[in-house]
């Protein structure tokens, strides 16, 4: 046995050529790092990893650059939309992304969100709602459920006190620049399955000139709602599946 030798391809865990040895920051039972595995996986297949540029903005994916050997620009808070519209406009032969938590992309960068997917700028915006600011503390988010408690609501979030949450990605779906809208998840082999489908669309679309994509993985913090990894999943497919249900909201690529 000491001698023997283990072979990659009996593995049955392969890491993507574009993911580095770096020791990831997110917490056990995070979703971040199985989307960036996602994202990798579909450069590689693409044969876009020399022609590939993704802007994180702040927030627990600002760190990205660390994980995915691509190309990167850092963004400020809820501008990654911006940047990325320039940034595709300077170079339309490269693959854009961006790649943003829901108190970025759906408080602080609503504008920013908003005006680019309606502009039909030709990017792929990757969208993480875990429903909570899950770097700085455990905040409420836009995406906060009715009733859910944060360190901002510790009674539960109330309609009259706080609004409702914000679909922003049944938003985007109705904007004339948005060429395809979904909302995945990744808390088993058959959702991450589809989240990479989706995942390749977006980009194959971005390529194309269709205009605007939206992907949104509903996903977890169990950190900051304070559950084990396999209690938020339970948790987030009992609540935020009836609150955000999965499904493309809007697909006219033709892909």
């Amino acid at each position: 046995m000491e001698n023997e030798i283990i072979k990659p391809e009996n593995l049955v865990y392969q890491k993507p050529t574009l993911m580095n040895d770096n020791h990831m920051h997110y917490c056990p039972g995070c979703s971040h790092g199985v989307v960036h595995k996602l994202v990798a996986e579909v450069i590689e297949e693409m044969g876009m990893a020399n022609k590939t540029i993704g802007v994180s903005p702040v927030g627990c994916a600002v760190f990205a650059y660390n994980y995915l050997d691509i190309d990167w620009q850092e963004a400020a808070h809820g501008r990654a939309p911006a940047v990325a519209t320039a940034v595709k406009r300077l170079w339309p032969d490269r693959l854009v992304f961006t790649y943003q938590g829901d108190g970025d992309l759906a408080c602080i960068g609503t504008c920013e969100t908003i005006h680019a997917l309606n502009r039909g700028e030709h990017i792929a915006i990757i969208f993480i709602n875990n429903a909570i600011y899950g770097m700085t503390g455990g905040q409420m988010a836009p995406t906060t459920l009715m009733g859910m408690k944060t360190s901002t609501c510790p009674y539960g979030r109330q309609a009259d006190l706080h609004g409702y949450p914000l679909h922003i990605t049944e938003i985007a779906s109705t904007l004339e620049g948005t060429c395809y809208v979904t909302r995945q998840s990744v808390e088993t082999v058959a959702a991450i399955r589809g989240a990479k489908k989706a995942i390749r669309k977006a980009f194959e679309a971005s390529m194309a000139g269709k205009g605007s994509s939206l992907v949104e993985i509903v996903s977890t913090c169990n950190s900051g709602w304070k559950m084990s990894p396999k209690a938020a999943n339970e948790w987030m497919e009992e609540h935020m599946f009836k609150y955000y249900p999965k499904g493309d909201l809007k697909d006219t690529t033709g892909l």
